[in-house]
Formats: C-alpha cells, sequence, structure tokens
C-alpha cells in the first residue's frame, strides 16, 4: 500500500467514525428522550390508578350506604353499640351489662332520621 492509499483509507475511516459518532448521539438523545416520556407517563399512570382506588373506594362506601339506608355515623355508632358500649346520651360510654339491650341505643341508631 502506497502512502497516497494509506491516507485515503484513514480518511475513510475517519468519516466513518464521524458518522457512527453522529448516529449514536442521536440515538442517545432519543433514549434521553423516550425515557423522560416513559417517566412521564408511569407518574401519570401512578395517578390515575390511585384515582381509581379512591372512586371505586368511594363507590363502595355510596353503595354500602344505599344497601343498609344508614348513614357512616350511624353505622359507627352501631359498631361501638356491637362492642358493648351505650351510644345513647343516658349511658353514653358506659359498658352494656351483659350485653343487654339498650332501647334508647336502638333508638338513636335505627329510629327516625330526620
Amino acid at each position: 500500500m502506497n502512502k497516497k492509499e494509506l491516507h485515503d483509507t484513514f480518511s475513510d475511516l475517519e468519516t466513518q467514525a464521524e458518522a457512527t459518532l453522529k448516529t449514536l448521539k442521536q440515538v442517545k438523545l432519543e433514549l434521553s428522550q423516550l425515557t423522560e416520556e416513559n417517566h412521564a407517563l408511569s407518574m401519570e399512570n401512578q395517578h390515575l390508578r390511585d384515582r381509581l382506588a379512591e372512586v371505586i373506594k368511594q363507590q363502595s362506601i355510596e353503595k354500602q350506604l344505599s344497601d343498609t339506608g344508614m348513614t357512616k355515623s350511624r353505622m359507627n355508632l352501631e359498631k361501638i353499640y356491637e362492642d358493648g358500649f351505650h351510644v345513647c346520651n343516658l349511658f353514653y360510654g358506659s359498658r352494656r351489662d351483659g350485653d343487654e339491650p339498650c332501647a334508647f341505643c336502638l333508638e338513636v341508631i335505627y329510629g327516625e332520621r330526620k
């Protein structure tokens, strides 16, 4: 190989290396953009999942309320009553003896709703 051919070969290799470097820079830029987009979409997806869970929970609560016809506060009073405590204004917070029924408590929980 003479000097001219050797110089031309090096010039060709240099041109190819520059083209390869340019291609690598473009691929790196596209990868960076795709990574950012993927991260943004992942965050949005998580927010949507969280919101969906909230909506499902709210619908469950509303369905439970419509099934029992009781408000959440009355359901809480019912739970306290079932745990053995009075919820009426006469004996509120005291333990029911032998879990005997209390007409006042039952009126508070199941009485007329105004």
